[in-house]
């Protein structure tokens, strides 16, 4: 028999009887004084039976409809995570890069995807960034419909994925190409109603397994168990942020909560845009466009990328570069690198990137 070892590197206990899918929902769905939380063993034992089709549509239903119930602990989030990772490799990223993994699973009904135009500008500076997400998002716009908007490629399978983010120091990975299986479960939530595990499993995936994750988080019972749940994966660095809409964006108009977790120590950070040497803007600033007028954003974006608008916009874009730029260890802090952010877009690299990024699909299928 071949012996394993998980992602925090222990090896397993003895060898037990794997629990089965109604002894798994029995457990978790007996009601609130009676239903236990799942063992690390446990809850890797459900994933692989939800992921490998062994679970029936009425079982896939109760049990996560019980988890979302129960609410997930700590140590079921990482066993779920764990157990989603083992069935696709990472990515094959050869770069010298400081690499960054920035999870998008959100969508956007307000606001403006300042993070697209952020992590830009980061890669502009320097850094690696692999954004990841999914289309599945009724009523709000995607990560993925922007940059397509910006004719950026969203639809690449991973291995050209990789070669990008050496490449260009960005790329944006469709779940669904890289992870099936969880992509189809995120897709339950418009028969579901409600969100399940699956979307902090997705954020944690890590697809190129950078040693910098940065998450967003909306439901206040998912902040600290995300920090929590990533050191006991394993994970040396990561912000998690009560973000903008739920992607990990600091806000304009106010302070956001942080969660800065780095050698296994967890500091609760807040910050606001004079924190780092902003103005604070309003929320109006902070505006986007319905789904159906997504080149209006585009347009948007790459004014600020290319240095053709200042004030407030360009400020959250700033920030959030910064942020990026931070993670990446550019940079000793978030404030420091503003001036960075900055100077990468005055300089015209930014929007050097940008022209790169949009152009080399089309570039590179000419030339073949």
């Amino acid at each position: 028999m071949t012996t394993m070892t998980d992602d925090r590197g222990r090896r397993p206990t003895a060898t037990q009887t794997p629990m089965t899918m109604q002894a798994l929902i029995a457990k978790i769905g007996k009601g609130p004084k009676t239903s236990k939380d799942l063992t690390w063993d446990e809850a890797k034992q459900a994933m692989r039976l939800l992921v490998e089709g062994k679970a029936s549509d009425v079982q896939v239903g109760a049990f996560l409809l019980a988890m979302r119930v129960k609410l997930e602990s700590v140590s079921e989030l990482a066993g779920l995570t764990s157990a989603a990772r083992e069935y696709v490799p990472p990515l094959r990223v050869t770069s010298t890069r400081p690499l960054v993994d920035v999870a998008t699973y959100a969508g956007k009904q307000d606001t403006f995807h300042a993070l697209i135009g952020a992590a830009i500008v980061a890669a502009a500076a320097g850094a690696g960034v692999l954004m990841h997400g999914h289309e599945g998002i009724a009523g709000r716009a995607s990560s993925a419909a922007v940059l397509s908007a910006l004719n950026i490629p969203t639809d690449r399978a991973p291995d050209r994925v990789a070669q990008d983010l050496a490449a260009n120091g960005f790329a944006y990975l469709d779940v669904a190409l890289y992870h099936p299986p969880v992509s189809r479960f995120l897709q339950l939530r418009q028969e579901l109603g409600v969100r399940s595990f699956f979307h902090p499993v997705a954020k944690m995936l890590n697809p190129a397994r950078a040693a910098v994750q940065l998450i967003g988080v909306t439901h206040p019972p998912y902040f600290e168990k995300t920090a929590e749940a990533l050191r006991m994966l394993g994970s040396r660095r990561a912000l998690v942020l009560r973000g903008v809409e739920g992607d990990p964006e600091l806000s304009l108009t106010g302070a956001t909560r942080l969660l800065e977790l780095k050698d296994e120590r967890i500091l609760p950070l807040s910050l606001g845009p004079r924190d780092i040497g902003l103005p604070a803007g309003a929320f109006r600033d902070m505006a986007g466009c319905s789904p159906a007028h997504l080149d209006q954003e585009a347009g948007l974006l790459r004014k600020i990328l290319t240095n053709q608008l200042r004030g407030p916009q360009r400020d959250w874009v700033v920030a959030n570069a910064a942020l990026l730029i931070y993670a990446a260890g550019l940079s000793a802090s978030i404030s420091a690198a503003v001036p960075t952010a900055q100077q990468t877009i005055e300089t015209g690299a930014a929007g050097r990137t940008l022209s790169l990024l949009s152009g080399s699909s089309s570039a590179k299928e000419s030339a073949a």
